[in-house]
């Protein structure tokens, strides 16, 4: 078979070995169509039988016809029925599996795991209306309100590069049920109760060996504190730093706005962020006596937070500065080694957050917070009075999955996603926008690309808000900073197909 472009000669489709004048397409005059979605290889054009095959299921899965747990015939089945070899069947769903549409499931067979959106059916004077940037002014000619974030997410498009999102479609729901069942046979009724509000001693034991073993912190399970994500982790950290009479946290400039949302209580003075990462002499111009920061994949640069650098901010905090470390990206890297968490050299001075937001799904809100000793009793305080801690089965589903190793297994599946994914972007921006800067390639969900005047004469927020009337979502670089900047933007790679991926990147081209 030639995989090269996904077509087979004619000789290695049919069964029955026929080949020339009396065989279409590679199929024998006489073939038969299949039950199953009424497919006629017949139809299917010369030399491209496997195309054909991928597309028309890719249809059923858009129209509705194939639903999310749908389960496709084997292959040896289907090849069958349809009188053609069974690399034919093979080949077609290993396209559909590339693009997100379905995944093996072991002895469960092939599943439908991801049913794109219907496209956008709105009235034609509604169509014009969103045909100029000016008509969202919320999202794009404002300046970025809380809600934000929920207003583009809300908003309809063919193809979503905002950043922030992992390969949704790879949740391992198979390991995660088999855990819940293993967990629910195993409690007792106390524990349906009230728990500690710092969360289970199951998870917060699994924490410190997975942040041994992946980040190199040394931790004791009573250093962490269960939490819903970062941004709850970030929320505490305001209430008992304001507490302490801290009024200011540094942040990385260009930096996310999310964490300014959360920290909006706060002032929020830029550092400015260049190759080696944030400049700690201007963090000491600022005063400030604490600082966020996203050391092993900075938002949205990509930038590592190199060796010198950290030495001036382990100084600096030595000196009775406070490091907030958002590790949020940490284990997807692809071109680089790992790089040691903050929270590893220098414990008493890092507050560090993490989640499984990256790593699962945003969904699950879980995640963790270690504290120095100082402001460890104080956020426990805080979080109890909040929510009295977290549910508890999702947290022993999570301490299951990672004392199992199925949590390691589906951190390895993804990373090959995600770079096959990260690879189609790149090539996507060198066909369509070659004027584009790529910044931040080796790791992480996302890519930002810069603009020079030459390339691009507007703002990124017009580029944005019309890539939008388009049917793509991005993210304008300019909702991540404070300071000017040239043009850009943040595009997310890790939930869309290759296809939409290079879709979506082409649409932008043509925009610049």
């Amino acid at each position: 078979m030639n995989r090269s472009n996904g077509s087979s000669p004619d000789w290695s489709i049919t069964r029955g070995g026929q080949s020339g004048p009396t065989a279409r397409a590679g199929v024998t005059a006489a073939a038969a169509t299949s039950d199953f979605l009424q497919l006629d290889p017949r139809d299917a054009p010369r030399g491209g039988l496997g195309d054909w095959l991928a597309r028309r299921i890719r249809e059923a899965i858009a129209d509705g016809r194939l639903t999310t747990g749908s389960r496709l015939p084997a292959t040896r089945t289907l090849a069958a029925e349809l009188d053609v070899s069974r690399g034919v069947v093979t080949e077609a769903y290993r396209r559909l599996t590339e693009d997100g549409h379905v995944a093996g499931r072991g002895r469960g067979g092939t599943v439908v795991v991801a049913v794109p959106p219907p496209p956008p059916t709105r009235p034609a004077a509604t169509r014009a209306a969103c045909a100029a940037p000016a008509s969202r002014p919320d999202l794009f000619t404002a300046p970025p309100d809380l809600g934000v974030f929920d207003t583009l997410r809300a908003a309809p498009a063919h193809v979503d590069l905002t950043p922030g999102l992992p390969d949704l479609a790879a949740f391992p729901r198979a390991a995660w049920l088999r855990a819940e069942r293993a967990v629910l046979a195993g409690l007792t009724p106390s524990d349906f109760g009230y728990g500690d509000p710092r969360g289970t001693p199951a998870l917060r034991a699994a924490v410190t060996r997975w942040l041994s073993l992946n980040r190199g912190i040394v931790a004791d399970p009573d250093d962490v504190m269960i939490v819903n994500g970062t941004a709850q982790a970030l929320r505490l950290l305001v209430d008992v730093l304001r507490a302490e009479g801290i009024t200011d946290v540094a942040v990385e400039e260009p930096g996310s706005l999310g964490v300014r949302q959360h920290l909006r209580p706060l002032g929020t003075p830029p550092v400015p962020v260049d190759a080696h990462g944030v400049r700690v002499d201007a963090l000491r111009a600022t005063g400030a006596r604490a600082v966020l920061l996203t050391p092993a994949h900075q938002f949205p640069t990509g930038v590592v937070l190199g060796g010198g650098r950290r030495r001036e901010l382990m100084d600096w905090a030595r000196d009775g500065g406070l490091v907030i470390e958002d590790d949020y990206d940490a284990e997807h890297r692809y071109d680089r080694p790992a790089v040691p968490a903050l929270r590893a050299q220098l414990p008493e001075h890092v507050c560090y957050a993490g989640s499984v937001s990256k790593l699962l799904a945003p969904a699950l809100r879980l995640g963790w917070l270690l504290a120095p000793p100082a402001y460890r009793a104080a956020l426990v305080d805080a979080k109890r009075l909040i929510d009295l801690g977290n549910a508890a089965l999702p947290q022993l589903v999570l301490a299951h999955l990672m004392a199992s190793g199925d949590l390691e297994r589906h951190l390895r599946l993804i990373r090959r996603h995600h770079r096959r994914r990260r690879d189609a972007m790149i090539g996507a921006i060198r066909t369509y926008l070659p004027g584009a800067v790529v910044h931040g390639a080796a790791a992480g969900l996302h890519l930002m690309i810069t603009l020079d005047a030459r390339t691009y004469a507007g703002s990124d927020a017009d580029l944005a808000a019309a890539a939008l009337a388009h049917g793509v979502k991005v993210h304008p670089l300019s909702w991540h900073t404070q300071l000017p900047h040239r043009p850009g933007l943040v595009l997310g790679y890790a939930a869309g197909s290759p296809t939409q991926i290079v879709e979506g990147v082409k649409v932008i081209g043509g925009l610049v």
